[in-house]
């Protein structure tokens, strides 16, 4: 043993290793040294599978409480989405009921303006139809005699075309009722004359004119309706001639 001691120191000298290699191996245990070394490579290979451990529990840790934010977050943004989209169809509905009920009332109130319009424009034509009426007799009974008269005459039958000429334009016109059958919706009959000349129920005569404003009655025209002629009542035979007989 001590001559193998000696053999490796003379080598080691002839190749110029250190003293502390030689004393290593001058070392009873050189797989101690071996083994010393090999532990603390695995203590830290095990000390970065634990850091490495740790990191990923940490890295899955924080990527479950992201997900979970993530999830809350968009929950939350889909609760505000059908909210929204419920408002929303509120607005409308309220919208269209608001509309439809500003249309009603601008039909109704044009219909009402329309309607207003018409019955003040009735009333009026109303008022200036005797004017006319007395215009009508004056040109029946009035027969002019002299130039004055003639002159006179043709002065106010001018005023009276011109208030009628006005009258049309505003949509009046005359009803010509003789020789139809009486209807109560545009005639009132004021005279009723027997007659075996006309059939019952004709009208004879116009006594005060009637008018029509546009396609409505604007006043019934007074007439004389024919009605069947009633038979003479006849003679009582003689008693006396019935028992002779």
């Amino acid at each position: 043993m001590m001559n193998e001691n000696k053999q490796i120191n003379n080598t080691s000298q002839q190749l110029g290793e250190p003293t502390e290699v030689k004393q290593a191996m001058k070392s009873d245990s050189p797989a101690q040294i071996n083994f010393n070394e090999s532990g603390s490579e695995v203590t830290e290979q095990v000390a970065a599978q634990t850091n490495l451990s740790g990191d990923t529990a940490t890295f899955n840790s924080e990527n479950s409480v992201a997900a979970t934010e993530k999830t809350a977050a968009l929950a939350e943004l889909t609760q505000q989405i059908e909210s929204l989209k419920t408002q929303l169809e509120e607005r409308s509905t309220q919208y269209m009921r608001i509309a439809a009920d500003f249309e009603n009332y601008r039909k109704r109130t044009s219909k009402e303006k329309e309607e207003l319009e018409a019955q003040m424009k009735r009333n009026t034509i109303l008022e200036l139809l005797p004017v006319v009426d007395n215009f009508e007799r004056a040109r029946a009974h009035l027969k002019p005699q002299s130039d004055g008269e003639m002159t006179m005459h043709k002065s106010y039958q001018g005023v009276y075309k011109q208030l009628v000429d006005s009258l049309k334009r505003l949509g009046v016109s005359p009803m010509r009722p003789e020789g139809e059958e009486f209807d109560p919706n545009l005639h009132e009959a004021v005279m009723r004359e027997p007659t075996d000349e006309h059939p019952e129920g004709r009208v004879l005569e116009e006594l005060v004119r009637g008018y029509y404003l546009g396609d409505r009655v604007l006043r019934h025209a007074m007439v004389k309706v024919a009605a069947p002629k009633e038979d003479s009542p006849t003679a009582p035979e003689d008693q006396s001639s019935q028992a002779f007989s």
